[in-house]
């Protein structure tokens, strides 16, 4: 069904499953799972759905795109362009960075870890009160929500640590009960399992989120990974049965969470949320298929893009210049709705092929570099890395709205880490010191 040039469309499947194919090779790291699985979805996937069964035709805006032969090949050859550049940054990586051990034989994070094992009743009780505590304030107050405008506004940064602990800090320390869990006792235990899963299904329903399955989803790969190479043993009862309750938290969170959104915007959406979560809410050759076809591409379009602020009372850039965005009129009193363009297109502002690449193998490098810090700082908790590896390719993925507000979130994932990483060291000079004091 495809109306453009049959080439063109082979040489786009090929790099996207490629891409997808690599990511699970024996030398991937988190990174090139996480982009290949996504890229795959919200571009070759995705596209290829669209016109072998829906004629052509797309969920979100696609701007000028005309829906032409010619147009087709364009997009594709822009999002092919960016795909190969992910896919040889991920193979400059591993010849020239890092890629994991094939086995991990120890605890790097050893201080964390003993003081854990001394406090580990009290630490997880105290945990699983900071999670409801934390859930059931933010879902009262609205501190942050997706889609919607903060009704309470914390003083001294408080609403920022709310943020961070719902978008990724709680889930960190999640990632550090099930290492820590599972390592002690060289073997998968139900305590760790269901404590991660619930502190999940609680702060995506504080979130509204409907993406539950996607974010617990990487922790139980980061585990698998982790139990591979850190030698724990594990059972099918056990994986069946955690898989049972993670399916009912899931279908569950989607249920309260859309009653919820319908209580506070007065919209009933529960019909149609399932149907598009997992393939047209994915970011990606919409907003490539967009700006490919806009003709006012160019560096003008870039700086202004680069310059936009971020405002409760208006959409985004690209909602508002690139596409005929449904959000132009909506009343922006209550709900906080963007359309995203993606990493590769918003590359694209330039019409710049060589650019666009540079960029993204840029991107690509730079990620590589984020997980071997997070591997060798966070005590190579590979959970943990894989959990702020998914953080970036998010970020990536869902690029374009308020770019110079990046370092936001980076800047919360490094001190994440950096938190770990002080504690640990605090924990060793605080021993050393009693030490001394014993012996004098």
């Amino acid at each position: 069904q495809y109306i453009g040039n049959i080439y063109v469309y082979f040489m786009f499947s090929i790099l996207s499953n490629l891409l997808l194919f690599i990511g699970f090779r024996s030398k991937a790291i988190f990174f090139d799972t996480f982009i290949g699985v996504f890229c795959w979805v919200g571009f070759w996937l995705k596209l290829s759905f669209r016109v072998s069964f829906m004629g052509g035709e797309f969920h979100e805006p696609i701007g000028n795109f005309d829906g032409s032969g010619s147009a087709f090949d364009n997009a594709l050859v822009v999002a092919s362009c960016g795909l190969a550049a992910f896919l040889i940054a991920s193979l400059v990586r591993q010849r020239f960075i890092f890629t994991y051990p094939n086995k991990v034989k120890r605890i790097d994070s050893s201080m964390i870890y003993s003081f854990y094992n001394r406090h580990r009743f009290k630490l997880i009780l105290l945990f699983c009160i900071a999670v409801l505590i934390i859930g059931a304030t933010n879902t009262y107050f609205g501190i942050y929500q997706r889609g919607e405008i903060p009704k309470t506004r914390l003083p001294y940064g408080l609403s920022g640590i709310y943020t961070w602990l719902l978008l990724f800090g709680l889930a960190s320390f999640t990632a550090l009960i099930l290492h820590f869990e599972y390592n002690k006792k060289k073997k998968t235990t139900y305590l760790a399992a269901i404590v991660g899963l619930g502190e999940a299904f609680i702060s995506n329903i504080s979130l509204l989120s409907r993406g539950m399955i996607l974010n617990t989803g990487v922790l139980v790969y980061g585990v698998m990974c982790s139990i591979g190479k850190n030698h724990i043993k594990t059972n099918y009862r056990f994986v069946i049965i955690i898989s049972i309750i993670l399916v009912v938290l899931f279908l569950s969170s989607i249920f309260i969470v859309n009653n919820l959104r319908d209580t506070q915007t007065g919209i009933f959406e529960s019909n149609s949320s399932i149907r598009i979560l997992f393939l047209d809410r994915m970011v990606g050759i919409e907003g490539v298929m967009a700006v490919s076809s806009f003709p006012k591409k160019g560096w003008d379009l870039w700086n202004n893009a680069l310059d936009e602020k971020f405002s409760y009372n208006s959409t985004s850039f690209y909602d508002m210049n690139i596409i005929t965005s449904p959000y132009r009129n909506t009343d922006m009193t209550k709900n906080h709705y963007i359309s995203l363009p993606g990493i590769i297109a918003f590359f694209f502002y330039p019409g710049s092929y060589i650019f666009l690449f540079i960029c993204i193998f840029s991107l690509g490098i730079i990620a590589g570099l984020i997980e071997l810090f997070v591997y060798l700082a966070g005590g190579k908790n590979l959970i943990l890395c894989a959990l702020l590896s998914q953080v970036i390719v998010l970020r990536y993925t869902h690029f374009g709205y308020v770019p110079s507000q990046s370092y936001l979130l980076f800047g919360a994932l490094f001190m994440n880490v950096i938190l770990i990483f002080s504690f640990e060291k605090f924990l060793y000079l605080k021993d050393k010191i009693t030490a001394k004091n014993s012996a004098i």
